[in-house]
């Protein structure tokens, strides 16, 4: 797929979606930002208010042929507590997203961005490959799953063009408020003005963390890469104990690391207790690395505002 490509990047105004949209824009494709609801940081680009969930597929099928669009990237995603929420922004839109895919003549691309918390729990120093067989147990991760699993059902009977890419948690400029890492940075920022202490219940984990400007890049690279019906992991290989990571943010945030109380509390969490993505299939099939160190990505997200 040379040349200069059209592409709808799904979710434009979110955490993803925006780097996505400046991923693409830097290689010289046009962008059409798509969301519910407009937000200033899209300007730059051509938009749609479009309700994925709720629109008829052969309205949004139309919208993509009239805007010749090459390439479509799903970076949706929600933060829903109730299985309601959850299956609408992770399996219903989805779902609706596939079905207009197979309606359009071009056949244009379609990226989806999926988790690492497909695969549900894994032994302590795993390293998580493709084959991996998912068993998720969270309502987060089952939802997820079944999104990914009706991209991969569509592209290997050959009614859609797509490929899946499961990320690790991401950090880095303009986290989302409800993500740990927007929560964190909300609560230093608070804390830094009224002098107060933070207290934090962490989980006892080890997870992988990358950069989303990094998973933006990816989605760019798997946009033009001749495969299909594939699963891709990206990661930065690492595994960073939780309470590490909180330390390396405050440092980041210039807060006074004696200001901070961890807590010994139960942790209800959205995925495993260890992430470790094994990226070498990445580096195969999409000539992928991540680039952006952590302490580069964690500054960002302290210094950016958030979604």
């Amino acid at each position: 797929m040379a040349g200069v490509n059209r592409v709808a990047v799904l979710g434009a105004t979110g955490c993803v979606g925006r780097q996505v949209c400046a991923a693409f824009t830097r290689n010289g494709d046009h962008v059409l930002a798509v969301a519910r609801e407009y937000a200033d940081h899209v300007a730059a680009y051509d938009f749609r208010s479009i309700d994925l969930g709720a629109e008829p597929p052969e309205r949004i099928a139309g919208t993509f042929a009239d805007e010749r669009v090459d390439v479509v990237v799903n970076a949706t995603g929600g933060w829903g507590t109730t299985e309601h929420e959850m299956r609408y922004a992770h399996v219903q839109l989805v779902e609706r997203l596939v079905e207009a895919m197979a309606l359009v003549p071009s056949r244009p691309r379609l990226v989806h961005v999926g988790t690492i918390h497909e695969y549900g729990p894994v032994i302590d120093g795993t390293l998580i490959d493709e084959n991996t067989e998912p068993a998720p147990e969270t309502l987060y991760a089952r939802t997820k799953l079944a999104g990914s699993e009706a991209v991969l059902r569509a592209a290997r009977a050959d009614q859609v063009n797509g490929v899946v890419l499961r990320s690790v948690n991401m950090c880095g400029p303009h986290p989302p408020g409800p993500s740990f890492l927007g929560f964190l940075r909300s609560r230093l920022r608070e804390a830094a003005t009224d002098r107060s202490t933070v207290e934090l219940t962490i989980a006892p984990a080890k997870r992988d963390y990358v950069d989303v400007r990094d998973v933006a890049e990816a989605v760019a690279l798997a946009a033009r890469a001749p495969v299909a019906g594939q699963v891709i992991n990206i990661g930065s290989a690492e595994a960073t104990e939780m309470r590490d990571l909180v330390t390396r943010f405050v440092t980041a945030a210039g807060f006074p690391p004696d200001r901070v109380r961890f807590l010994d509390n139960p942790v209800l969490s959205k995925g495993g207790d260890w992430t470790r993505a094994d990226i070498r299939l990445a580096g195969k099939l999409l000539n992928w690395h991540p680039r952006i160190s952590l302490p580069d990505s964690l500054r960002a997200t302290w210094e950016s505002e958030s979604t």
